[in-house]
């Protein structure tokens, strides 16, 4: 399942990176894809939606619309 999130606090690769790293250390196989110009975030992963944007918020970002 891909599942694309918009994320408006993205502001670098930093960002980009800290994501990254909270979705694998939750879901080591997921495929993480993080557009920093269109501020979003899109992930392939068994993971349920609700859990991916949890690891989101608790990695300190806000989703548009949650």
């Amino acid at each position: 399942m891909a599942l694309e999130l918009k994320v408006p606090n993205i502001k670098g690769d930093d960002c980009a990176k800290k994501i990254t790293k909270s979705i694998h250390t939750m879901e080591p196989d997921a495929k993480v894809d993080v557009d920093v110009n269109a501020k979003t975030v899109t992930v392939e992963s068994a993971a349920s939606e609700e859990s991916i944007k949890q690891i989101i918020e608790s990695a300190g970002f806000s989703i548009e619309g949650y």
